[in-house]
């Protein structure tokens, strides 16, 4: 892989990863509830699910999700279906209550439920392994070994995910100062809740 190539890929998936999408909504409300240090765990998750499905997606399992409509159908309304639960979860909860668990406060959340949270949210998208699928390959030279290029571009995605994981936090925790007010935390719990349910709805409609 030259260092054109390596670049290009940076560049496109800086792109990528600063869109709004689930992962960052996700991130930026932990962060706003639990404060940043505790938003970690949940970038964690994020992250391990990006990875889980990129690796999993050069493996193969790209390739046999296109293959393979129905499954891709049961991940799809499986992940639509969680994504519209943290869209209810973050509607009808109040400024004190957290989003992993309704009865507890921020204090009593464990860094356990903080990344589970996070990771079954990071896997709720199938379409990442398709878009990995699709998207790697463009990056690598068939005539050179392809697990070291492979290696590389996966650990370029991450380090980028992650410096967009902590933008985020840290405007979510910015953003919890003005949200100390309950009438506007409630305000931020609908938005963000319409929010994830939007991207639901957006994965319920999609199709291969």
């Amino acid at each position: 892989m030259s260092i054109e190539t390596w670049w290009l890929f940076v560049c496109v998936t800086t792109l990528v990863a600063a869109s709004p999408g689930p992962n960052m909504l996700h991130i930026m409300t932990q962060s706003v509830r639990f404060g940043f240090r505790r938003s970690l765990f949940a970038m964690a998750g994020c992250l391990s699910a990006i990875i889980i499905c990129v690796t999993a997606s050069g493996f193969g399992l790209g390739a046999l999700l296109l293959a393979s409509p129905k499954l891709f159908e049961v991940l799809r309304y499986l992940g639509a279906a969680y994504l519209l639960w943290l869209g209810w979860k973050n509607w009808t909860s109040r400024g004190e209550r957290s989003l992993v668990a309704p009865a507890a406060t921020a204090r009593t959340v464990t860094a356990g439920a903080l990344y589970r949270t996070a990771l079954f949210t990071g896997l709720s998208n199938p379409k990442l392994i398709i878009f990995a699928a699709a998207f790697f390959p463009q990056f690598i030279h068939a005539d050179r070994p392809w697990v070291p290029q492979f290696a590389i571009l996966v650990a370029s995605f991450a380090v980028i995910e992650v410096s967009c994981y902590f933008a985020y936090a840290a405007g979510g925790r910015r953003l919890a100062a003005y949200l100390s007010n309950d009438a506007r935390q409630r305000v931020f719990n609908r938005v963000s809740g319409g929010l994830f349910a939007a991207f639901g709805a957006a994965l319920l409609a999609y199709r291969l």
